[in-house]
């Protein structure tokens, strides 16, 4: 050991008070070697000068205000689960048993619903069958209350007589009805303008 003086890491050594196998001649350089004595007494005192430096620590909320002002790049996958379990924190109960009963409602709720679909669809044909009724039924209706609201507009016989002409002796009766309405309501128009021009 007297060929060479002390590597940092080994004065690091001695400055820890380390014990072991490779420490005794270490020991043994420096009562030796003035050199390397002076060098392990400075980072003595550099050492001994940083453990009576006061120690600081930061606020509770530096981190938090750091990361803050930090862009972090949230996973569009992560970010979703984030949200749902904020929602079912916000939402779910703080005891135990009202979570129980809370679980308990959402599956007999789920379980109503899936029972109340299958039986939708294994009873399709009832589905299609009560939906042809009232694809008939509302057909009727319409039909009946259009003749009813013609009858009552132009009279049984035009009606009878449209009927006979067809598809296009209804589309002339129709347009016809039309015409006339809107004839009519411009003559009222222009008669009330011209009745309120006269006047002072």
């Amino acid at each position: 050991m007297n060929h060479r003086h002390l590597l940092p890491t080994e004065i690091d050594l001695l400055l820890d008070d380390e014990e072991g196998f490779g420490v005794a001649p270490l020991k043994a350089h420096v009562r030796a070697c003035p050199e390397c004595l002076s060098r392990l007494e400075d980072a003595r005192v550099i050492t001994d000068a940083i453990e009576e430096l006061p120690h600081f620590a930061p606020s509770f909320s530096f981190a938090e205000s750091i990361m803050a002002q930090v862009p972090v790049y949230v996973p569009w996958h992560v970010a979703a689960r984030d949200s749902v379990r904020n929602t079912v924190q916000r939402w779910a109960p703080a005891s135990r048993p009202a979570r129980v009963a809370v679980v308990a409602l959402a599956a007999s709720v789920a379980s109503v619903l899936t029972v109340g679909i299958l039986w939708i669809v294994t009873q399709t044909d009832l589905l299609v069958f009560a939906t042809g009724i009232a694809d008939n039924q509302l057909r009727t209706l319409l039909l009946t209350g259009s003749r009813e609201a013609m009858t009552s507009f132009f009279g049984a016989q035009t009606v009878a007589l449209a009927s006979q002409a067809g598809t296009m002796g209804l589309a002339l009766l129709v347009g016809g009805f039309l015409a006339v309405t809107t004839a009519a309501t411009f003559g009222l128009r222009t008669i009330a303008l011209a009745s309120s021009r006269r006047r002072p």
